[in-house]
């Protein structure tokens, strides 16, 4: 079977669905849409106030600070200053080796994982997977790490037979820096794939049944209605995922600090942006330093999202 097959049956259904589905929107009253409308404003002004106290006004002041010295103008020099300090561009391949670990793990496995358990029909099985999934979520933070500082410890680990079988006898052969993109990733997808999952499952679960049976009849098999049908129609959850762990991924802080605490300063102080950041703002006093690293942070983030928002398609109306 060919996708042409697939994508042609599948689409008249999906363009049927769509129609019903819009006709009801279009005969609305007015006076039910600026209902709609108020209630959707009172709703994200809260939203929109925490947004603007602790995310547009610091930002501008991080702007400031960049772009001054002593309170004058100081152009690039910052910047500068910052590119040319020699653990700048360490910290920056450490986090974008962890990003690129994390998110293409983090979005092969949590689709692959939630179109697995979305394809299980026996209902109480379905269910205990994703409360399986979903419990490692209400660790986060540093006590997800202090949880990890035990499991990456050879003598004290319940899975001391597997760091054994890849020859580690110590806690600091474990968090070696070559090794730790892969450990925070580890400890990342521990922590956040589960909630990722349930949302994927809940993404599929709003694909018509119609395309699905439309699909079964073309003669689709699981892996050509996975590859044909769900994964296109999960683009814009798959690229609203990857823009969120992006966000996150790119604060790497804690984990680093708690293992270098943990390690005696084998894992180095300033493994991160972020904890370079924090450096020059409180070890060496230098803020202006620090607003400049958080300004190349956003900007790359930034930088990022807009791929992702774009090739995902995030905003385009079905």
């Amino acid at each position: 079977m060919t996708s042409t097959t697939v994508t042609s049956t599948t689409k008249a259904a999906a363009d049927s669905r769509t129609s019903r589905q819009r006709s009801p929107r279009g005969s609305a009253s007015p006076s039910l849409s600026r209902s709609q409308a108020q209630v959707g404003a009172a709703f994200s002004s809260g939203y929109t106030l925490f947004l603007i106290a602790f995310g547009v006004l610091p930002a501008i002041y991080a702007i400031y600070l960049a772009f001054t010295k002593n309170g004058s103008f100081a152009g690039v020099s910052n910047f500068t200053k910052i590119f040319s300090d020699y653990r700048f561009l360490p910290a920056l391949g450490h986090v974008a080796l962890f990003v690129a670990v994390w998110l293409v793990g983090l979005v092969i496995i949590v689709v692959l994982l939630a179109i697995i358990t979305h394809s299980i029909k026996t209902r109480w099985l379905s269910t205990s997977i994703r409360f399986f999934y979903y419990i490692p979520g209400a660790l986060a933070g540093a006590s997800s790490v202090m949880l990890w500082l035990f499991v990456l410890d050879p003598a004290v680990s319940p899975v001391s037979f597997i760091l054994d079988a890849f020859g580690f006898d110590s806690f600091v052969q474990v968090v070696r820096v070559d090794q730790l993109p892969v450990i925070f990733a580890i400890i990342a997808f521990w922590t956040g794939a589960g909630g990722w999952i349930v949302i994927m499952y809940g993404a599929l679960n709003n694909i018509s049944s119609e395309i699905m049976e439309a699909a079964r009849i073309d003669g689709a098999g699981p892996i050509n209605v996975a590859w044909h049908i769900q994964i296109p129609l999960l683009r814009k959850w798959i690229s609203y995922m990857a823009i969120l762990s992006l966000a996150a991924g790119t604060q790497l802080f804690v984990e680093p600090r708690v293992l270098s605490i943990a390690s005696k300063g084998v894992v180095p102080q300033d493994y991160s942006l972020n904890q370079l950041a924090f450096l020059y703002a409180f070890k060496q006093n230098d803020f202006n330093g620090s607003a400049a690293i958080s300004l190349v942070l956003l900007a790359v983030a930034l930088g990022l999202s807009s791929f992702f928002v774009f090739r995902g398609g995030l905003f385009e109306r079905d």
